[in-house]
């Protein structure tokens, strides 16, 4: 009989438990923060232009901000760059570039390039910490053919 009595008990506390305004206001607040989670994830991705962009034939080469809403842009359209001026309400062409700018490669280390010369730690490290025995050269020339 005591068994019973308890597991009556455990179902009703369960279907207590859902209708409990604390409960209401808890899943509430947990589904208001994915919301905004996913639109604040959505504005960083439009101001920082995160999406995925173009084609192989038009390319930004280089860009500086220049006032609150005006960018400045050098933009490569197959061997050609062109420097245009961006606002919030106009684009206009500036120049045709006589000497292009020199874009680097994905694969190049350059010192403005610091993403690669982490990649490449990165890579040395993480070898080094799941094989301690293996040295450094052996985990470059490992880097290097992944």
């Amino acid at each position: 009989m005591l068994p019973l009595l308890l597991t009556n008990r455990v179902s009703a506390q369960t279907t207590q438990s859902i209708t409990n305004p604390t409960s209401v206001l808890s899943i509430f607040l947990s589904l208001l923060l994915v919301v905004g989670v996913i639109f604040a994830l959505a504005y960083v991705m439009r101001r920082f232009n995160v999406t995925a962009m173009g084609s192989h034939q038009m390319k930004v080469a280089a860009s500086m901000v220049v006032g609150a809403k005006e960018k400045v842009i050098v933009i490569q359209v197959g061997e050609e760059q062109h420097l245009i001026g961006v606002t919030s309400h106009n684009i206009s062409h500036l120049s045709k570039l006589d000497i292009p700018l020199e874009i680097p490669s994905k694969g190049k280390t350059s010192p403005g390039n610091t993403g690669d010369a982490f990649k490449q730690n990165l890579i040395e490290a993480m070898a080094g910490k799941l094989n301690p025995n293996l040295d450094k050269k052996t985990a470059k020339e490992a880097s290097k053919n992944a």
